[in-house]
């Protein structure tokens, strides 16, 4: 297998950054794009030079594609990926994962069945500079880790027919900013036990904002924060028993740590990243359907669960209700 063939569900912002990453991917080759407007695919198609549009999902996962990347709303991720998977197809699913724990089982365990790859597109664990920092911990440079404490914040108007704030099509901060902070805290720390959550709700239920307490088996805790209502840094530290690495704002799609010990100069590490960030995760992907992995090494399916196990939680907490929907694929 030469060169990766992909095929992207859904053609809205995010599908949009992650074309353009495509650029800085050898070896993958943008072939289609499905949305369930035909009108929008094809547009999507002649802005992004893809040489395929579909207006149905169906019609994408059977074409000639090795991978579907799941772009669409979260909700939808579930339907979509159990039809790739039933299709043969490997599966690039954007974060969230999807919209519950429930189905984030189903997902992986229908991929575990079926010997077909699949993985949840969270770049920030590609990017060489946070690869750096899970290098450091792991070389024993700050000690045991026994915390994490980060932020993730990004202003949002307040707009009720936006994705970001619909509850019909999962919007809220948790699983679209909640995610990235509790997705680098379990990178770090691993299995939770005790989750806390509380946070402000917007006008129709949909939480604005939420800060996570976690702790964890090993005894370790983690303190996050996410939020559409404010603006903040995008700070992330970990905490060791030797020193603690800060890895730089916005911290999502980091180019530089810092290593700290008492008593030492600050140590920085610069590691930049190809394109917008998207291309490593790209990359990864291609490289273990070339090497007949199931799942990647740094962002395998228990890690995924156990933060969809976490945000599940936090959404409880809040008493938000978000349901996965039925596309009856």
């Amino acid at each position: 297998m030469e060169t990766i063939r992909w095929g992207i569900v859904g053609a809205g912002r995010m599908a949009g950054a992650f074309s353009e990453d495509f650029a800085f991917a050898p070896g993958a080759e943008l072939t289609a794009v499905a949305a369930r407007d035909l009108g929008r695919a094809e547009e999507f198609a002649a802005r992004h030079r893809i040489p395929e549009a579909h207006g149905d999902y169906r019609s994408l996962l059977e074409s000639e594609v090795d991978v579907v990347y799941v772009a669409n709303t979260h909700p939808q991720h579930r339907d979509v990926a159990l039809a790739a998977i039933e299709a043969g197809k490997a599966v690039l699913v954007e974060k969230s994962f999807t919209a519950t724990l429930a189905g984030a089982q189903q997902v992986v365990a229908a991929a575990r069945e079926a010997g077909v790859f699949a993985m949840e597109a969270m770049w920030t664990r590609f990017l060489p500079a946070f690869a750096a920092a899970r290098e450091v911990v792991a070389w024993g440079r700050i000690g045991e880790v026994l915390g994490v404490s980060g932020d993730l914040c990004a202003y949002r108007a307040y707009d009720p027919t936006d994705r970001l704030w619909a509850p019909e099509l999962g919007g809220g901060a948790v699983l679209d900013l909640g995610v990235y902070v509790v997705s680098a805290a379990q990178a770090f720390l691993g299995e939770s036990r005790q989750v806390t959550c509380t946070g402000r709700l917007a006008p129709n239920g949909v939480e604005a904002a939420a800060s996570i307490n976690i702790g964890y088996a090993s005894g370790a805790t983690a303190s996050l924060v996410c939020g559409f209502d404010v603006h903040g840094a995008g700070r992330f530290t970990v905490h060791g028993t030797k020193g603690w690495i800060e890895i730089h704002p916005r911290f999502h799609h980091p180019t530089t740590i810092s290593i700290h010990r008492s008593g030492v100069l600050p140590r920085i590490i610069e590691a930049k990243q190809d394109g917008r960030g998207y291309a490593h995760e790209i990359l990864e992907v291609g490289d273990c359907l070339r090497a007949g992995r199931t799942e990647s090494e740094v962002m395998p399916l228990s890690d995924t669960v156990e933060v969809m196990k976490v945000l599940d939680e936090c959404l409880t907490q809040l008493g938000r209700r978000v349901e996965e929907a039925d596309l009856g694929l």
